[in-house]
Protein backbone atom coordinates (compact mmCIF):
# COMPACT_ATOMS: atom_id res chain seq x y z
CA UNK A 1 0.00 0.00 0.00
CA UNK A 2 1.78 3.07 -1.41
CA UNK A 3 1.35 5.55 2.06
CA UNK A 4 2.15 9.53 0.34
CA UNK A 5 0.81 11.51 4.01
CA UNK A 6 -0.24 10.66 6.83
CA UNK A 7 -1.60 13.84 9.30
CA UNK A 8 -5.08 15.15 11.24
CA UNK A 9 -7.59 17.39 10.47
CA UNK A 10 -9.56 18.96 13.49
CA UNK A 11 -11.35 15.63 14.68
CA UNK A 12 -9.83 13.38 11.54
CA UNK A 13 -7.01 11.29 11.20
CA UNK A 14 -6.10 10.90 7.71
CA UNK A 15 -3.83 8.91 5.56
CA UNK A 16 -3.04 9.47 1.68
CA UNK A 17 -2.76 6.71 -0.58
CA UNK A 18 -1.97 5.93 -4.33
CA UNK A 19 -1.72 2.34 -6.11
CA UNK A 20 -1.47 1.66 -9.80
CA UNK A 21 -4.58 0.12 -11.79
CA UNK A 22 -4.44 -0.74 -15.79
CA UNK A 23 -6.06 1.93 -18.11
CA UNK A 24 -8.29 -0.54 -19.97
CA UNK A 25 -8.89 -3.45 -17.50
CA UNK A 26 -9.78 -5.90 -20.62
CA UNK A 27 -7.96 -9.05 -20.63
CA UNK A 28 -7.25 -9.31 -17.25
CA UNK A 29 -9.19 -8.80 -13.68
CA UNK A 30 -8.27 -7.46 -10.28
CA UNK A 31 -8.27 -10.61 -8.69
CA UNK A 32 -5.63 -12.17 -11.07
CA UNK A 33 -3.47 -8.50 -10.88
CA UNK A 34 -3.62 -8.71 -7.21
CA UNK A 35 -2.23 -12.63 -7.49
CA UNK A 36 -4.97 -14.45 -5.32
CA UNK A 37 -7.74 -15.60 -7.93
CA UNK A 38 -8.10 -18.90 -6.42
CA UNK A 39 -8.53 -17.50 -2.84
CA UNK A 40 -11.05 -14.61 -3.89
CA UNK A 41 -14.16 -14.48 -2.45
CA UNK A 42 -16.31 -13.51 -5.82
CA UNK A 43 -16.17 -13.57 -9.25
CA UNK A 44 -16.50 -11.42 -11.85
CA UNK A 45 -19.50 -12.11 -14.31
CA UNK A 46 -19.01 -9.78 -16.69
CA UNK A 47 -15.75 -9.81 -17.44
CA UNK A 48 -16.22 -12.55 -20.40
CA UNK A 49 -19.30 -9.91 -21.93
CA UNK A 50 -17.11 -6.93 -22.31
CA UNK A 51 -18.04 -5.17 -25.29
CA UNK A 52 -14.67 -4.90 -26.74
CA UNK A 53 -11.32 -7.06 -26.54
CA UNK A 54 -8.42 -5.43 -24.88
CA UNK A 55 -7.30 -1.98 -27.37
CA UNK A 56 -3.54 -2.72 -28.36
CA UNK A 57 -2.98 1.14 -28.09
CA UNK A 58 -3.88 1.03 -24.60
CA UNK A 59 -1.83 -2.21 -23.75
CA UNK A 60 0.53 -1.32 -20.57
CA UNK A 61 -0.75 2.04 -20.00
CA UNK A 62 -1.59 2.72 -16.35
CA UNK A 63 -2.93 5.01 -14.01
CA UNK A 64 -2.67 6.13 -10.04
CA UNK A 65 -6.04 5.08 -8.09
CA UNK A 66 -5.58 8.16 -5.41
CA UNK A 67 -7.84 7.75 -1.89
CA UNK A 68 -7.82 8.88 1.66
CA UNK A 69 -8.46 6.52 4.93
CA UNK A 70 -10.08 8.75 7.31
CA UNK A 71 -11.11 7.81 10.71
CA UNK A 72 -11.76 9.12 14.23
CA UNK A 73 -8.56 9.86 16.09
CA UNK A 74 -9.69 7.61 18.56
CA UNK A 75 -10.25 5.04 15.91
CA UNK A 76 -5.90 4.94 15.33
CA UNK A 77 -4.88 1.25 15.93
CA UNK A 78 -8.18 0.21 16.00
CA UNK A 79 -9.29 -2.87 13.57
CA UNK A 80 -12.39 -1.13 12.14
CA UNK A 81 -14.20 -2.64 9.43
CA UNK A 82 -14.21 -0.80 6.10
CA UNK A 83 -16.63 1.63 4.26
CA UNK A 84 -15.45 2.66 0.25
CA UNK A 85 -17.59 5.91 -0.47
CA UNK A 86 -18.92 6.25 -3.86
CA UNK A 87 -18.91 9.27 -4.98
CA UNK A 88 -21.72 10.93 -7.00
CA UNK A 89 -21.15 12.81 -10.33
CA UNK A 90 -20.11 11.35 -12.91
CA UNK A 91 -16.84 12.56 -13.03
CA UNK A 92 -16.51 13.92 -9.15
CA UNK A 93 -13.47 13.60 -7.16
CA UNK A 94 -13.90 11.82 -3.61
CA UNK A 95 -15.11 14.38 -0.78
CA UNK A 96 -12.04 17.11 0.43
CA UNK A 97 -13.10 17.19 4.14
CA UNK A 98 -12.44 20.06 6.84
CA UNK A 99 -14.14 18.55 9.96
CA UNK A 100 -15.79 15.03 10.74
CA UNK A 101 -18.68 18.02 10.33
CA UNK A 102 -17.99 19.39 6.82
CA UNK A 103 -19.61 16.28 4.89
CA UNK A 104 -22.37 15.04 6.95
CA UNK A 105 -22.51 11.70 7.29
CA UNK A 106 -18.58 11.30 7.62
CA UNK A 107 -19.01 11.98 11.54
CA UNK A 108 -21.10 9.32 12.10
CA UNK A 109 -19.35 7.02 9.32
CA UNK A 110 -16.05 7.55 11.89
CA UNK A 111 -17.59 6.47 14.61
CA UNK A 112 -17.90 2.92 13.45
CA UNK A 113 -15.41 2.80 10.11
CA UNK A 114 -12.40 3.54 8.74
CA UNK A 115 -13.80 5.48 5.49
CA UNK A 116 -11.99 5.31 2.40
CA UNK A 117 -12.70 7.91 0.20
CA UNK A 118 -11.50 7.49 -3.61
CA UNK A 119 -11.30 9.36 -6.54
CA UNK A 120 -12.41 7.65 -9.29
CA UNK A 121 -10.59 7.17 -12.13
CA UNK A 122 -10.48 10.65 -14.50
CA UNK A 123 -10.83 12.91 -11.31
CA UNK A 124 -8.91 14.65 -8.46
CA UNK A 125 -5.73 12.93 -8.23
CA UNK A 126 -6.81 9.63 -10.12
CA UNK A 127 -5.31 10.21 -13.60
CA UNK A 128 -7.49 13.12 -13.75
CA UNK A 129 -9.20 13.82 -17.34
CA UNK A 130 -9.50 17.84 -18.67
CA UNK A 131 -8.95 19.14 -22.28
CA UNK A 132 -5.23 19.06 -22.14
CA UNK A 133 -5.09 15.36 -21.45
CA UNK A 134 -7.51 14.48 -24.36
CA UNK A 135 -6.08 16.54 -26.61
CA UNK A 136 -2.98 13.91 -25.90
CA UNK A 137 -5.21 10.57 -27.09
CA UNK A 138 -4.74 11.39 -30.94
CA UNK A 139 -7.96 12.01 -32.88
CA UNK A 140 -11.67 11.63 -31.85
CA UNK A 141 -11.98 7.86 -32.35
CA UNK A 142 -8.90 7.36 -30.08
CA UNK A 143 -10.08 9.93 -27.63
CA UNK A 144 -13.81 8.45 -27.43
CA UNK A 145 -11.81 5.24 -27.14
CA UNK A 146 -9.86 6.49 -24.34
CA UNK A 147 -12.78 7.69 -22.62
CA UNK A 148 -14.85 4.58 -22.18
CA UNK A 149 -12.36 3.25 -20.04
CA UNK A 150 -13.63 6.06 -17.45
CA UNK A 151 -17.06 4.53 -17.01
CA UNK A 152 -18.62 2.17 -14.19
CA UNK A 153 -16.94 -1.25 -15.66
CA UNK A 154 -13.89 0.21 -15.23
CA UNK A 155 -14.45 2.11 -11.81
CA UNK A 156 -15.17 -1.10 -10.02
CA UNK A 157 -12.61 -3.13 -10.98
CA UNK A 158 -10.56 -0.56 -9.38
CA UNK A 159 -12.28 -0.42 -6.43
CA UNK A 160 -12.02 -4.35 -6.58
CA UNK A 161 -8.36 -4.45 -6.46
CA UNK A 162 -8.10 -1.71 -4.03
CA UNK A 163 -10.05 -4.33 -1.56
CA UNK A 164 -8.09 -7.34 -2.65
CA UNK A 165 -4.45 -5.55 -3.06
CA UNK A 166 -4.50 -3.48 -0.02
CA UNK A 167 -6.92 -4.82 2.25
CA UNK A 168 -6.11 -7.92 2.13
CA UNK A 169 -9.50 -8.59 0.74
CA UNK A 170 -11.30 -8.09 3.88
CA UNK A 171 -15.11 -7.61 2.54
CA UNK A 172 -16.22 -3.77 2.92
CA UNK A 173 -19.54 -1.73 3.10
CA UNK A 174 -19.98 0.30 0.25
CA UNK A 175 -22.43 3.76 0.81
CA UNK A 176 -23.31 5.12 -2.94
CA UNK A 177 -24.56 8.77 -3.27
CA UNK A 178 -26.17 9.56 -6.94
CA UNK A 179 -24.19 8.07 -9.05
CA UNK A 180 -22.46 6.21 -6.40
CA UNK A 181 -25.60 4.15 -6.85
CA UNK A 182 -25.08 3.17 -10.16
CA UNK A 183 -21.54 1.87 -8.94
CA UNK A 184 -23.07 -0.40 -6.52
CA UNK A 185 -25.89 -2.42 -8.73
CA UNK A 186 -22.73 -2.77 -11.21
CA UNK A 187 -20.17 -3.91 -8.22
CA UNK A 188 -23.13 -6.10 -6.77
CA UNK A 189 -23.53 -7.24 -10.60
CA UNK A 190 -20.05 -7.50 -11.05
CA UNK A 191 -18.80 -9.25 -7.70
CA UNK A 192 -21.22 -10.72 -5.74
CA UNK A 193 -19.99 -11.45 -1.97
CA UNK A 194 -17.18 -8.88 -1.77
CA UNK A 195 -19.08 -6.20 -0.14
CA UNK A 196 -20.97 -7.50 3.28
CA UNK A 197 -23.70 -4.45 3.04
CA UNK A 198 -24.64 -1.99 0.67
CA UNK A 199 -26.22 1.88 1.21
CA UNK A 200 -27.11 4.30 -1.72
CA UNK A 201 -28.70 7.35 -1.17
CA UNK A 202 -30.53 9.08 -3.98
CA UNK A 203 -28.79 6.74 -6.84
CA UNK A 204 -30.77 3.36 -7.94
CA UNK A 205 -30.65 3.36 -11.63
CA UNK A 206 -34.03 1.87 -13.86
CA UNK A 207 -32.26 -1.42 -14.89
CA UNK A 208 -32.28 -2.18 -17.69
CA UNK A 209 -30.67 1.38 -18.32
CA UNK A 210 -32.33 3.53 -20.76
CA UNK A 211 -30.95 7.42 -21.60
CA UNK A 212 -34.45 8.30 -22.90
CA UNK A 213 -36.36 6.86 -20.59
CA UNK A 214 -35.01 8.63 -17.88
CA UNK A 215 -35.11 11.88 -19.48
CA UNK A 216 -38.74 11.34 -20.21
CA UNK A 217 -39.32 11.52 -16.44
CA UNK A 218 -36.99 13.98 -15.50
CA UNK A 219 -37.88 16.74 -18.29
CA UNK A 220 -41.51 16.41 -15.65
CA UNK A 221 -39.33 17.33 -12.86
CA UNK A 222 -37.62 19.79 -14.04
CA UNK A 223 -40.65 21.89 -14.76
CA UNK A 224 -42.41 21.12 -11.69
CA UNK A 225 -38.88 22.64 -9.72
CA UNK A 226 -39.40 25.63 -12.34
CA UNK A 227 -42.52 26.05 -11.00
CA UNK A 228 -42.36 25.76 -7.54
CA UNK A 229 -39.73 28.43 -8.23
CA UNK A 230 -42.11 30.74 -9.33
CA UNK A 231 -44.27 30.27 -6.59
CA UNK A 232 -41.76 31.09 -3.88
CA UNK A 233 -40.52 34.04 -5.84
CA UNK A 234 -42.85 35.38 -8.05
CA UNK A 235 -40.60 38.57 -8.85
CA UNK A 236 -37.69 35.86 -10.18
CA UNK A 237 -39.99 34.80 -13.29
CA UNK A 238 -40.51 38.21 -13.95
CA UNK A 239 -35.73 38.57 -13.86
CA UNK A 240 -35.69 35.45 -15.69
CA UNK A 241 -38.20 36.42 -18.33
CA UNK A 242 -36.41 39.60 -19.11
CA UNK A 243 -33.03 38.17 -18.70
CA UNK A 244 -34.04 35.60 -21.72
CA UNK A 245 -35.24 38.44 -24.06
CA UNK A 246 -32.05 40.57 -23.27
CA UNK A 247 -29.69 37.72 -24.11
CA UNK A 248 -32.25 36.61 -27.26
CA UNK A 249 -31.99 40.09 -28.66
CA UNK A 250 -28.94 42.12 -27.75
CA UNK A 251 -25.60 42.31 -27.93
CA UNK A 252 -23.57 39.59 -27.04
CA UNK A 253 -23.68 39.13 -23.13
CA UNK A 254 -19.92 37.24 -21.98
CA UNK A 255 -19.23 35.19 -19.14
CA UNK A 256 -16.45 35.67 -17.03
CA UNK A 257 -14.16 33.00 -19.04
CA UNK A 258 -15.54 35.03 -22.40
CA UNK A 259 -17.76 32.37 -23.14
CA UNK A 260 -21.16 33.70 -24.36
CA UNK A 261 -24.47 33.70 -21.53
CA UNK A 262 -26.74 32.72 -23.75
CA UNK A 263 -30.59 31.73 -23.23
CA UNK A 264 -29.70 28.03 -22.82
CA UNK A 265 -27.21 28.61 -20.30
CA UNK A 266 -29.75 30.62 -18.04
CA UNK A 267 -31.87 27.83 -18.44
CA UNK A 268 -28.93 25.81 -17.07
CA UNK A 269 -28.69 27.70 -13.62
CA UNK A 270 -31.80 25.01 -12.90
CA UNK A 271 -29.45 22.36 -12.34
CA UNK A 272 -29.40 23.15 -8.60
CA UNK A 273 -33.01 22.98 -7.99
CA UNK A 274 -32.87 19.44 -7.02
CA UNK A 275 -30.77 19.83 -3.78
CA UNK A 276 -31.23 22.50 -0.57
CA UNK A 277 -31.37 24.92 -0.30
CA UNK A 278 -31.17 25.45 -4.16
CA UNK A 279 -34.53 27.23 -4.97
CA UNK A 280 -33.23 30.13 -2.44
CA UNK A 281 -29.82 30.03 -3.85
CA UNK A 282 -30.97 30.62 -7.50
CA UNK A 283 -33.00 33.35 -6.41
CA UNK A 284 -30.40 35.15 -4.13
CA UNK A 285 -28.27 35.23 -7.80
CA UNK A 286 -31.21 36.22 -9.55
CA UNK A 287 -31.43 39.04 -6.76
CA UNK A 288 -28.50 40.55 -8.55
CA UNK A 289 -29.20 39.54 -11.93
CA UNK A 290 -29.82 43.92 -12.84
CA UNK A 291 -27.54 46.84 -12.58
CA UNK A 292 -29.49 49.50 -12.90
CA UNK A 293 -32.39 51.02 -10.30
CA UNK A 294 -33.25 48.99 -7.45
CA UNK A 295 -32.31 45.33 -9.24
CA UNK A 296 -35.88 44.59 -9.65
CA UNK A 297 -36.69 43.60 -13.03
CA UNK A 298 -39.68 46.91 -14.07
CA UNK A 299 -36.40 49.20 -12.85
CA UNK A 300 -34.03 47.52 -15.21
CA UNK A 301 -36.12 47.63 -18.16
CA UNK A 302 -37.49 51.48 -16.96
CA UNK A 303 -33.50 52.06 -17.41
CA UNK A 304 -33.29 50.78 -20.21
CA UNK A 305 -35.76 53.15 -21.67
CA UNK A 306 -38.15 49.78 -22.50
CA UNK A 307 -35.99 48.25 -24.56
CA UNK A 308 -34.90 44.97 -23.43
CA UNK A 309 -32.45 44.81 -25.70
CA UNK A 310 -30.69 47.14 -23.65
CA UNK A 311 -31.00 46.15 -20.07
CA UNK A 312 -27.68 45.88 -17.99
CA UNK A 313 -26.96 42.59 -17.20
CA UNK A 314 -25.16 42.73 -13.56
CA UNK A 315 -20.95 41.33 -13.25
CA UNK A 316 -22.39 40.12 -9.91
CA UNK A 317 -25.22 37.97 -11.45
CA UNK A 318 -22.88 36.93 -14.65
CA UNK A 319 -19.84 35.98 -12.02
CA UNK A 320 -22.34 33.69 -9.99
CA UNK A 321 -24.15 31.99 -13.15
CA UNK A 322 -20.51 31.10 -14.25
CA UNK A 323 -20.18 29.44 -10.81
CA UNK A 324 -22.87 27.51 -11.09
CA UNK A 325 -22.76 26.17 -14.64
CA UNK A 326 -18.51 25.85 -15.43
CA UNK A 327 -17.18 22.44 -14.84
CA UNK A 328 -13.63 23.28 -15.45
CA UNK A 329 -12.99 21.52 -12.16
CA UNK A 330 -15.07 18.20 -13.32
CA UNK A 331 -15.61 18.79 -17.32
CA UNK A 332 -16.02 14.55 -17.20
CA UNK A 333 -19.64 15.91 -15.61
CA UNK A 334 -20.70 16.64 -18.91
CA UNK A 335 -18.59 14.22 -21.25
CA UNK A 336 -19.86 11.04 -19.22
CA UNK A 337 -23.41 12.49 -18.61
CA UNK A 338 -25.62 10.73 -20.85
CA UNK A 339 -22.58 7.91 -21.18
CA UNK A 340 -23.57 6.26 -17.51
CA UNK A 341 -26.94 4.53 -19.37
CA UNK A 342 -24.66 2.92 -22.03
CA UNK A 343 -24.64 -0.32 -20.68
CA UNK A 344 -23.15 -3.32 -23.23
CA UNK A 345 -24.36 -3.95 -26.60
CA UNK A 346 -27.12 -1.48 -27.65
CA UNK A 347 -29.60 -1.66 -30.35
CA UNK A 348 -29.30 2.16 -30.39
CA UNK A 349 -26.56 5.08 -29.54
CA UNK A 350 -27.47 7.25 -26.67
CA UNK A 351 -27.21 10.20 -29.16
CA UNK A 352 -27.88 13.30 -27.17
CA UNK A 353 -30.75 11.93 -25.45
CA UNK A 354 -31.63 15.12 -23.15
CA UNK A 355 -31.51 16.89 -26.55
CA UNK A 356 -34.13 14.72 -27.54
CA UNK A 357 -36.34 14.96 -24.87
CA UNK A 358 -35.59 18.93 -24.55
CA UNK A 359 -36.86 19.61 -28.23
CA UNK A 360 -40.09 17.28 -27.59
CA UNK A 361 -41.12 19.84 -24.58
CA UNK A 362 -42.12 23.29 -25.90
CA UNK A 363 -42.32 24.62 -22.69
CA UNK A 364 -38.49 24.29 -22.60
CA UNK A 365 -38.50 26.40 -25.74
CA UNK A 366 -35.98 29.10 -25.49
CA UNK A 367 -38.52 31.79 -26.74
CA UNK A 368 -41.41 30.24 -23.91
CA UNK A 369 -42.49 32.50 -21.21
CA UNK A 370 -42.48 31.57 -18.43
CA UNK A 371 -39.13 30.27 -19.12
CA UNK A 372 -38.49 26.92 -18.09
CA UNK A 373 -35.21 25.98 -16.47
CA UNK A 374 -33.19 22.33 -16.97
CA UNK A 375 -31.58 20.28 -14.53
CA UNK A 376 -28.97 17.48 -15.03
CA UNK A 377 -29.50 17.88 -18.81
CA UNK A 378 -26.57 17.49 -21.17
CA UNK A 379 -27.09 19.57 -24.57
CA UNK A 380 -24.62 19.65 -27.95
CA UNK A 381 -24.47 23.50 -27.04
CA UNK A 382 -22.27 23.05 -24.39
CA UNK A 383 -19.58 21.39 -26.45
CA UNK A 384 -19.70 24.12 -29.14
CA UNK A 385 -20.03 27.24 -26.03
CA UNK A 386 -17.96 26.31 -23.18
CA UNK A 387 -14.31 26.32 -23.45
CA UNK A 388 -13.83 23.41 -21.20
CA UNK A 389 -15.67 21.13 -23.22
CA UNK A 390 -14.58 21.93 -26.75
CA UNK A 391 -11.36 19.70 -26.53
CA UNK A 392 -13.87 17.13 -25.96
CA UNK A 393 -16.50 17.95 -28.78
CA UNK A 394 -14.90 15.53 -31.76
CA UNK A 395 -14.96 12.36 -28.91
CA UNK A 396 -18.53 13.16 -28.28
CA UNK A 397 -20.14 12.94 -31.49
CA UNK A 398 -18.23 9.52 -31.95
CA UNK A 399 -19.59 8.31 -28.59
CA UNK A 400 -23.09 9.40 -29.18
CA UNK A 401 -22.89 7.14 -31.97
CA UNK A 402 -21.66 4.12 -30.68
CA UNK A 403 -23.77 1.31 -29.08
CA UNK A 404 -21.08 -0.94 -28.34
CA UNK A 405 -20.28 -0.85 -24.42
CA UNK A 406 -19.21 -2.52 -21.31
CA UNK A 407 -21.78 -4.43 -19.43
CA UNK A 408 -22.96 -2.68 -16.14
CA UNK A 409 -25.63 -4.68 -14.49
CA UNK A 410 -26.69 -8.31 -14.57
CA UNK A 411 -30.33 -8.38 -13.76
CA UNK A 412 -29.99 -12.37 -12.94
CA UNK A 413 -27.51 -11.65 -10.33
CA UNK A 414 -29.10 -8.60 -8.78
CA UNK A 415 -32.31 -10.95 -8.46
CA UNK A 416 -30.51 -13.54 -6.77
CA UNK A 417 -28.40 -10.42 -4.80
CA UNK A 418 -27.48 -11.35 -1.05
CA UNK A 419 -25.74 -8.45 -0.04
CA UNK A 420 -27.92 -6.54 2.15
CA UNK A 421 -28.73 -2.85 0.72
CA UNK A 422 -30.27 -0.10 2.25
CA UNK A 423 -31.68 2.45 -0.53
CA UNK A 424 -33.01 6.04 0.63
CA UNK A 425 -35.33 7.02 -1.91
CA UNK A 426 -36.28 10.67 -1.94
CA UNK A 427 -39.80 10.93 -3.42
CA UNK A 428 -39.56 14.18 -4.99
CA UNK A 429 -35.52 13.48 -6.72
CA UNK A 430 -35.42 16.11 -9.50
CA UNK A 431 -32.21 14.10 -11.16
CA UNK A 432 -33.17 10.08 -10.15
CA UNK A 433 -37.15 9.34 -10.59
CA UNK A 434 -38.64 7.59 -7.57
CA UNK A 435 -40.63 5.62 -9.08
CA UNK A 436 -37.72 4.06 -11.23
CA UNK A 437 -35.43 3.48 -8.55
CA UNK A 438 -38.36 1.58 -6.77
CA UNK A 439 -38.92 -0.44 -9.96
CA UNK A 440 -35.40 -1.81 -10.31
CA UNK A 441 -35.38 -2.45 -6.33
CA UNK A 442 -38.07 -4.32 -6.34
CA UNK A 443 -35.94 -6.52 -8.46
CA UNK A 444 -33.33 -6.53 -6.15
CA UNK A 445 -32.25 -9.33 -3.88
CA UNK A 446 -32.31 -7.95 -0.09
CA UNK A 447 -32.92 -4.92 -0.74
CA UNK A 448 -34.54 -2.30 1.34
CA UNK A 449 -36.16 0.97 0.14
CA UNK A 450 -36.85 3.90 2.68
CA UNK A 451 -38.78 6.26 0.48
CA UNK A 452 -39.03 9.89 2.04
CA UNK A 453 -40.10 13.16 1.04
CA UNK A 454 -38.18 15.02 3.82
CA UNK A 455 -34.79 15.46 1.41
CA UNK A 456 -33.52 16.53 -1.62
CA UNK A 457 -31.20 14.63 -4.17
CA UNK A 458 -28.58 15.54 -1.49
CA UNK A 459 -29.93 14.65 1.85
CA UNK A 460 -26.79 12.43 2.76
CA UNK A 461 -24.43 15.14 2.86
CA UNK A 462 -26.77 16.28 6.36
CA UNK A 463 -26.32 14.55 9.50
CA UNK A 464 -29.17 12.47 9.71
CA UNK A 465 -29.54 10.30 6.32
CA UNK A 466 -26.56 8.37 6.86
CA UNK A 467 -27.75 8.26 10.88
CA UNK A 468 -31.11 6.57 9.50
CA UNK A 469 -30.09 4.32 7.38
CA UNK A 470 -27.34 2.75 9.85
CA UNK A 471 -30.23 2.12 12.64
CA UNK A 472 -32.55 0.65 9.91
CA UNK A 473 -29.61 -1.57 8.81
CA UNK A 474 -28.40 -2.15 12.11
CA UNK A 475 -32.23 -2.96 13.59
CA UNK A 476 -33.08 -6.04 10.71
CA UNK A 477 -29.61 -7.73 11.25
CA UNK A 478 -27.50 -5.93 8.02
CA UNK A 479 -24.30 -5.70 9.62
CA UNK A 480 -24.29 -8.61 12.25
CA UNK A 481 -21.28 -9.49 12.01
CA UNK A 482 -19.56 -5.82 10.86
CA UNK A 483 -20.59 -3.61 13.91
Amino acid sequence: MALLARYYLPGLYVEDRSIEVPLDWRGTTPARLAGCEKDAPSSEILVESAAERPDPALEGRSLSLFYRVVCAPEGVGRDLPYLVYLQGGPGGAGPRLTSPTSDGWVAEATRHFRVILPDQRGTGRSGRVDGSTIEREGDAASQARFLKRFLADSIVRDFEYLRLSELGGARWVTLGQSYGGFLTLTYLSTFPGAARASFTCGGIPHVPASADEVYAHTFGHMAAKTSLLYERYPDDERRVALLADRLATGERVELPDGSPMTVRRLQALGQGLGMKPGHERLHNLLDVAFAAGDGSADAALAAAGGDRAAVEVSDAFLAGAWAATNVRSNPLYWVLQELIYADGEMGRPVSWAAERAWRLRPEFATDARPLALTGEACFPWMFEEMPELRPFAGAMDALMRDTSFGRLYDERQLAANETPLQAAVYFDDLYVDSGMQLDTLSRVGASHAWVTNEFEHDGLHGDRVFKHLLALARGCGDLDGVL
